[in-house]
């Protein structure tokens, strides 16, 4: 059904250039950054987990987990930016199938108990590896999502068939609910699954979607997010805490979370309180190497570091949208539409819920948090970008390609853009 969504051409129209540096300067700064305040609050996070469950993890471990996750990640990167990027969108259906095999594959070592699946706070969501750490197949599942659904969408776009209920929303909406039936329902992730309808969605509208099916769709999207809220405890109890506000005579762990992130947030003031004096990492506020380390951060570099990391966030995510609007073949403008839409969401979750203008929703700072199957996947999807920035052009041939691809759709001449594919091997 999805077959032909991996056909992406090998003939191209394009030379191949020097690639956009800037992804690499930006991502590199960031985890830079992650590394720093894993070696300032490590040793604090520690002793909360040794004093909290009689664990034995050493000063060093947190940083030293980051370390290999960050080698890890940049080998990813290096690995995808080098291997021709057709062997990845061709086997797009095989990494999909892959994918999903591995969320099936947890769910029934969740229900029957094995040592491989990996039970944390009432959620299994993670393949425990023993001495290698632990990987979320829901990561892969999200890259998966995005080569994939690009080269479907890329192909129904150039068909003129984007908006075709039959041929391209029912086969997109099956695979959608497969994904979140996995995501959502089995793991208990929202966050996640939230990512992944914004990767999706990002795509749909820059591939043109129109403008009352997208309502519909996101109409949609939110009568079910609501009924999986409601269908949740714990969801319901974090929409409640969210509406309460700054209303401090609740006792529950929601609204303590976004207490003590605050706290760490105005703690900081201006310029912070400095590498390694954190007081917030050392036992009051929840997750704060994961998803409270925007808050830890606030309170070490202060209000002027927060701006940076954003800066640094903003900038990366337009460095994205112009590599996107460089490109001249559509399937490969929806890759890097569905990386912006992954990373974005992240930044714009985590930083929400940290501020106490958004619901919590356990999702990973990019780049920042502590964990390595985040941090692989989203620098394989930069690396992906990287390469395709190869091979952006500039305005004048951008204009002239887009004129060749507007004739053909109108039947006064054939793209040979469309036709032939815009890139080689590289």
């Amino acid at each position: 059904m999805f077959s032909e969504s991996a056909q992406f051409s090998e003939v191209t129209s394009v030379r191949r250039h020097r690639p956009d540096y800037l992804i690499v300067l930006y991502m590199g700064l960031l985890m830079l950054l992650g590394l720093v305040i894993m070696y300032a609050i490590g040793p604090q996070r520690a002793n909360v987990l040794n004093n909290a469950y009689g664990s034995n993890y050493g000063d060093t471990y947190f940083f030293g987990k980051q370390v290999v996750s960050l080698l890890f990640s940049l080998a990813a990167f290096a690995a995808i930016a080098s291997i021709p990027y057709n062997l990845v969108t061709k086997n797009a259906g095989k990494i999909l199938l892959f994918a999903l095999g591995a969320c099936a594959l947890l769910a029934i070592a969740g229900w029957a108990h094995l040592g491989i699946a990996q039970q944390s706070l009432g959620a299994t969501r993670w393949f425990n590896l023993g001495p290698l750490g632990s990987l979320q197949p829901a990561e892969l599942l999200k890259f998966a999502i995005l080569v994939f659904v690009a080269g479907f969408l890329g192909v129904k776009v150039k068909q003129g068939k984007l908006n075709d209920v039959n041929e391209t929303l029912i086969p997109l909406a099956v695979l959608t609910a497969i994904s979140m039936l996995f995501i959502v329902v089995i793991q208990k992730d929202l966050g996640t699954g939230v990512s992944l309808m914004t990767i999706i969605m990002t795509m749909l509208i820059v591939g043109g979607i129109n403008k009352r099916i997208g309502g519909i769709i996101l109409m949609t999207i939110i009568a079910v997010g609501t009924v999986m809220i409601i269908s949740a405890p714990h969801r319901l109890d974090r929409i409640v805490t969210f509406f309460k506000g700054d209303d401090t005579s609740s006792s529950d762990a929601g609204s303590y979370h976004i207490e003590q992130a605050k706290v760490a947030i105005g703690t900081g003031g201006l310029f912070g309180v400095g590498v390694g004096n954190s007081i917030q990492s050392t036992g009051y506020l929840p997750e704060a190497t994961n998803d409270s380390v925007f808050a830890i951060m606030g309170e070490t570099f202060g209000f002027v570091g927060l701006v940076t990391i954003l800066i640094l966030f903003g900038a990366l995510l337009m460095r994205l949208l112009k590599i996107m609007d460089h490109l001249i073949d559509v399937r490969l403008k929806l890759i890097v539409a569905g990386v912006f839409g992954w990373l974005g969401s992240h930044v714009i979750l985590n930083v929400a819920s940290m501020i106490g203008i958004f619901p919590l929703t356990g999702i990973t700072l990019p780049l920042l948090s502590f964990g390595g199957t985040s941090m692989l996947f989203i620098t394989a999807a930069l690396g992906l970008v990287f390469q395709l920035s190869h091979y952006t052009v500039n305005s004048l041939n951008l204009k002239e390609a887009q004129h060749e691809n507007f004739s053909g759709r109108r039947g006064l001449g054939r793209s040979r853009h469309a036709s032939r594919g815009s890139f080689t091997r590289g």
